[in-house]
């Protein structure tokens, strides 16, 4: 059966390699009714009633991927989610990933002024509840000055828990994460009778993220235990301890923020690209990243990672794989808006950025401002490169970032029930067709 043949919106099937979360399944068809996967497996496991649709399915010689969730992506196509002016321009940036099989989308924003925050955060949300983006993610302002990379620091702002509540509240329940430095005032702690940013977050729904960030080994694991407990509290509606929102009074941000806690998102917190905005590790002064290794190692923690052969030397995501306890590592791209584009110009917020030989810096400056990548070139870098299995290096790009996202009953995997959400592969996996919702990209 040919593409042109597949009939769209009833029933249909394809054969081949299909990638599932602990395995390459050899023998295997995945079978699509509507938007829809009823069935993805072995042939012979397959329930009786589907041997009609298996028999007549076309073979793909390569592999059958989930659609991908990137989960750290600031744009694409030349149109970037901070400076999009309108959800079409915002739309341009998610069709520019959708086509190279990132099914699922987080938009992600930088450091800028509050105004202009609400703003780009209020825009996204149209996008997310008509179901185009997954999810919101603030990267920033709430940073630390001596880590800022490709952030503006003259914009970053003292931690402020009504801030995250105001931008919630602009969110309408799609901000899943924020990116924090752990080590500044009011992120871990707040004051007797105030919400903790960590708590706001959570009382809003979101997951924290730490990124961005000098701080200490100690202070990591005080701001990880923190978010543990928030975002347990949050998930069983309890966070009278410490001036949380339970106990607070009923001002309209709280109540907002604790109204829109549409999902169930991740109970442990995030790394922000690990190593990339983080002082390099020193045996005296080891700093946030190899804390962060060992958090991962252990489960408390997961870890974002860009493998684009830039962020990140291909043997440091291979040693992460290898010691990140399994299911603790995301693939991202944070990619801008050169990502499918040229060498030139651009923008990211307020910051100017060059492209050369498709590597992004900020303008008059060695630092490096997002990738211009696809979420299936880091899978492909992370397999070729870093010799990680295949079911790894796509899970990581798949159902452990939808799971943080809190939508991974959703999509992320390769499963009945799951939305239709997948790519057609080569053996080099580099994506030929990609399906969202049963229909071709």
């Amino acid at each position: 059966m040919s593409t042109a043949q597949i009939p769209l919106g009833q029933i249909w099937a394809i054969r081949g390699e299909v990638v599932v979360e602990d395995a390459v399944l050899p023998d295997a068809a995945v079978v699509v009714e509507k938007d829809a996967i009823v069935f993805a497996g072995l042939i012979g496991e397959a329930p009786p009633e589907l041997a009609g649709v298996i028999e007549d399915a076309r073979v793909w010689d390569g592999y059958i991927l989930p659609g991908l969730v990137d989960a750290h992506c600031h744009g694409g196509g030349g149109q970037s989610f901070p400076n999009a002016a309108s959800a079409e321009e915002a739309m341009i940036a998610v069709m520019e990933h959708r086509r190279h099989g990132t099914t699922s989308l987080v938009a992600s924003l930088v450091t800028d002024l509050p105004e202009e925050l609400t703003r780009q955060t209020s825009l996204l949300a149209e996008l997310c509840e008509s179901g185009e983006l997954a999810a919101i993610h603030l990267e920033g302002p709430f940073l630390d000055q001596n880590c800022a990379g490709a952030q503006d620091p003259a914009k970053m702002e003292p931690p402020n828990p009504d801030l995250v509540l105001s931008l919630a509240k602009a969110a309408r329940g799609h901000l899943a994460t924020m990116t924090l430095a752990p080590e500044l005032p009011g992120v871990v702690s707040g004051d007797s009778d105030q919400l903790s940013v960590i708590q706001a977050l959570a009382a809003a729904g979101a997951v924290p993220c730490f990124g961005h960030t000098e701080c200490s080994p100690h202070e990591l694991r005080l701001a990880i235990d923190a978010s543990v407990l928030a975002l347990a509290r949050a998930a069983a509606g309890d966070l009278d301890a410490g001036g949380s929102a339970a106990s607070a009074p009923e001002d309209g941000g709280r109540a907002a923020a604790r109204a829109s806690r549409a999902v169930v998102r991740s109970s442990r917190p995030v790394a922000t690209h690990m190593f990339n905005g983080m002082p390099p590790v020193h045996h005296r002064r080891p700093g946030p990243a190899l804390e962060c290794l060992a958090q991962s190692s252990q489960g408390g923690l997961a870890v974002e990672l860009i493998a684009d052969g830039v962020h990140l030397d291909p043997d440091t995501v291979r040693d992460v794989f290898a010691i990140a306890e399994p299911g603790t590592v995301l693939l991202v791209t944070d990619a801008m808006a050169a990502a499918g584009m040229p060498d030139g110009s651009y923008q990211l917020g307020p910051m100017a950025v060059t492209v050369a030989d498709g590597v992004a810096r900020i303008a008059g400056s060695d630092s490096i401002a997002g990738s211009t990548s696809h979420l299936i070139d880091a899978v492909r870098s992370a397999v070729f490169e870093s010799d990680v299995p295949v079911q790894v290096a796509v899970r990581a790009a798949s159902a452990t970032p939808a799971r943080v996202l809190g939508i991974g009953h959703e999509v992320g995997s390769l499963m009945a029930g799951r939305r239709a959400d997948l790519i057609l592969a080569d053996r080099g996996l580099t994506g030929q067709e990609v399906y969202r919702a049963g229909a071709l990209v």
